[in-house]
């Protein structure tokens, strides 16, 4: 046989050697049991009644796995489709082989969106949620709050036209049949917010991590607008056993609404004529 003729076992030779590099989604599927998400998916994805002969959806298993690989490695829809047909890993991790057929950007978009109309996104976080905790790798010894803002695409308004937008309202003049496609394209529930001497627009994730492991435990999306301690309170639950956070979220709201045993661990903010102690900067 020619040194470079090709053998039947090429393909698994170089899988092999991507998990001696290190391949982080062979690991993923290893720890993950991706068919806890089934129950979720297919409640939320409907199956129209195809005609007799006609190509069978896509698993929807396989297709909420590309939204991970989507995310993990920042990818478009259509860069996504082109990057699952070329990489190995990719295919792998997918349970594809060289001759199946790769989903077009067109049917990942529709499954995300029809995911986003069934609002999946909380049950899916839910069930993942509760299979870290089965592992012990959430350990409840103490909860971390933050708020991040997200920025969205700056859209051009007039300062009427913003103040009907807060109000819940549609200006007038979007309303007019020719502005039918405008209108679709708007963003009508981001909002501005000042910090740090700028201006942001758009929105703001608040966001509960675990102490330990720094996993996820609780998020909310709210307005840019909205104070980071707005949202404090509707994240927090009985089993958390204390409650870091920064100087943000004082209050005597917040520490007078922390759940039952919850040990107020927010930081302190100095005050003119009355600076922290060194226990306090401690």
């Amino acid at each position: 046989m020619s040194k470079n003729q090709r053998s039947f076992f090429d393909e698994r030779a170089r899988q092999d050697r991507l998990v001696e590099l290190g391949d982080p989604l062979f690991t993923l599927n290893s720890v993950i049991d991706w068919e806890m998400f089934r129950p979720v998916l297919e409640t939320a994805i409907s199956r129209s009644s195809r005609k007799k002969g006609g190509r069978p959806p896509f698993d929807v298993v396989l297709m909420f796995k590309i939204l991970i690989l989507q995310r993990l490695y920042n990818l478009s829809d259509d860069r996504l489709e082109y990057q699952i047909t070329d990489r190995l890993s990719f295919m792998r991790f997918l349970g594809l082989q060289i001759n199946d057929k790769v989903p077009d950007a067109k049917t990942i978009w529709k499954f995300r969106n029809d995911l986003a109309q069934h609002n999946a996104d909380r049950d899916l976080f839910d069930v993942f949620d509760g299979f870290l905790r089965k592992k012990g790798w959430i350990t409840n010894r103490g909860s971390i709050l933050d708020a991040t803002i997200v920025e969205s695409p700056r859209q051009r308004t007039t300062s009427d036209e913003y103040s009907q937008i807060r109000e819940g309202e549609i200006p007038p003049a979007w309303k007019s049949p020719k502005k039918k496609n405008s209108l679709a394209q708007r963003d009508l529930d981001a909002r501005w917010a000042y910090k740090n001497d700028e201006h942001h627009y758009g929105y703001k994730d608040h966001v509960k991590g675990d102490q330990d492991s720094k996993l996820i435990t609780n998020y909310t999306v709210s307005p840019a607008s909205d104070h980071d301690s707005q949202h404090c309170l509707e994240l927090l639950d009985e089993r958390d056993v204390a409650l870091y956070a920064d100087s943000a979220y004082i209050g005597e709201p917040i520490a007078s609404g922390l759940p039952p045993h919850c040990k107020n661990k927010i930081s302190e903010r100095g005050k003119r004529n009355a600076p922290l102690t060194k226990q306090q900067i401690k």
